[in-house]
């Protein structure tokens, strides 16, 4: 029988920390380091990436993903440039303006695209319009999110289109990776096939989602673009004197294929749930699910009914009708996806 208490899909941020990193960061309590990033976790961190993604990088951890967002986005683009992103994206809808706030101002151009993602042809007609004259703000940079925020997943090759148009237009390309690694989890393809050989400039790497307290990392693979970042974090109140609490719990997570792990549980939990909307009437997916987040189109009285039952997620605003949100984690039981499933389709038949 599922504990009422864990049915709780609002986010992958309810989760707790798994035992891994909660002994990552026991070990490193032990003793003492230097401060400030200058500590053994940290150093072996940025070695650990470079060999993950096979290519020389510079890493910044921080603790957030909307400073990492807001950060790297403002290393890069000046007040009078422009970013361009999905009308969705988290930077447009989720950081209370921090990215023009640390950029002095830059502009957020939202282009719309389908299941959330972006593509290649709406940047490049937007670009071709665009009037780059004293009176405009200078477009200077594109990000997109992976996964999107309606849990899609951009293929390598829809990355590399965008990134080619980036580089005819001298534009910098970002990631915003909070669920990178259920991005990875699905794709199957190595994170250097993902990023810097599809065109990424910056990547804001998230864990948190994926089981970390709070940690994430600025990962530059054009590394000339790092320049006076170290200045920046600090302005921006994310150089940690104890630095390596925060690499610690990223070091545990990418060890031995622990990210991945954890993501591919929470996929194939919303994988799950995705099967069985198939097979009941009068509920749909308004996603594809490709990752850990599904979006489920249902009759107000099903919702009602749900959240009765104590199931706890998000309702979501969709053009098509009433909608939910539901995310799946590290730690998501088999018996909650079952107890709502089995919720669901009581409710779906009251609802008729």
């Amino acid at each position: 029988m599922s504990d009422p208490r864990s049915l709780d899909f609002r986010s992958d941020n309810v989760a707790g920390v798994p035992p891994e990193i909660l002994a990552a960061l026991a070990a490193a309590n032990q003793g003492t380091d230097s401060s400030y990033g200058d500590d053994a976790i940290t150093r072996r961190l940025e070695a650990q990436l470079a060999d993950l993604f096979e290519h020389d990088v510079v890493v910044f951890p921080v603790a957030t993903g909307s400073a990492a967002n807001a950060l790297a986005l403002a290393n890069v683009v000046p007040g009078w440039g422009s970013i361009l992103c999905h009308r969705e994206a988290h930077i447009a809808t989720d950081e209370c303006g921090a990215p023009e706030f640390y950029s002095s101002g830059a502009k957020l151009v939202v282009l719309d695209g389908t299941h959330g993602k972006l593509q290649a042809s709406t940047i490049d007609r937007h670009l071709a319009r665009d009037i780059r004259g004293v009176h405009h703000v200078q477009p200077m940079a594109v990000s997109i999110s992976q996964s999107t925020e309606a849990g899609t997943c951009y293929r390598p090759d829809e990355i590399a289109a965008i990134g080619e148009i980036c580089r005819r237009h001298n534009l910098k390309f970002h990631m915003d990776g909070a669920r990178f690694a259920n991005a990875q989890a699905t794709l199957g393809c190595t994170p250097a096939e993902a990023t810097w050989r599809a065109g990424i400039d910056i990547l804001s790497l998230g864990l948190t989602k994926n089981g970390a307290m709070a940690a994430e990392a600025v990962v530059f693979f054009d590394t000339t673009l790092a320049k006076n970042f170290d200045y920046r974090r600090k302005r921006g109140g994310h150089l940690f004197s104890k630095m390596r609490f925060v690499s610690a719990q990223l070091e545990a997570q990418l060890t031995a294929g622990l990210w991945l792990r954890l993501a591919e549980h929470a996929n194939r939990m919303a994988g799950l749930i995705a099967a069985a909307i198939g097979k009941i009437p009068g509920v749909k997916l308004l996603h594809p699910v490709q990752a850990n987040e599904l979006f489920i189109l249902m009759p107000d009285v099903a919702i009602a009914a749900l959240e009765a039952a104590g199931h706890r997620f998000y309702r979501w605003e969709a053009a098509e009708g009433p909608c939910v949100r539901l995310v799946t984690a590290f730690n998501t039981k088999e018996d909650d996806v079952e107890a709502f499933i089995q919720a669901l389709t009581t409710a779906n038949f009251e609802a008729e």
